[in-house]
């Protein structure tokens, strides 16, 4: 039986997904278009390894994005945001970059 997982679309709404996604799914995924969120829509942290947590980590070791460098390009300011569950795709390309970087302070 395949794993579901929630998935909040680029316009708010949640999906239950199974997984492996199909590709176009997993590719808006990976770009931070799709967030993944528990059924009743609050963010989904995947609980980082016993490793990761006593090493301290990174982010990315925790299971988190990594905050972006501040020359970064828009779009992954934008892909940031979005998976940070700040804003929606469509809000957070509405702002500019610095907008951006300050909302993720």
């Amino acid at each position: 039986m395949a794993e579901t997982i929630h998935v909040r679309g680029e316009g708010g709404a949640i999906f239950a997904m199974d997984l492996p996604l199909p590709e176009g799914i997993a590719e808006r995924y990976e770009r931070g278009l799709l967030v993944r969120v528990h059924s009743d829509g609050s963010l989904y942290h995947a609980e980082p390894s016993v490793q990761s947590k006593e090493d301290g980590g990174s982010d990315l070791t925790a299971g988190k994005s990594p905050r972006p460098a501040v020359n970064a390009s828009k779009s992954e300011w934008i892909a940031y945001v979005v998976g940070q569950g700040h804003l929606s795709a469509d809000d957070a390309a509405n702002l500019t970059k610095a907008d951006l970087i300050e909302l993720a302070s």
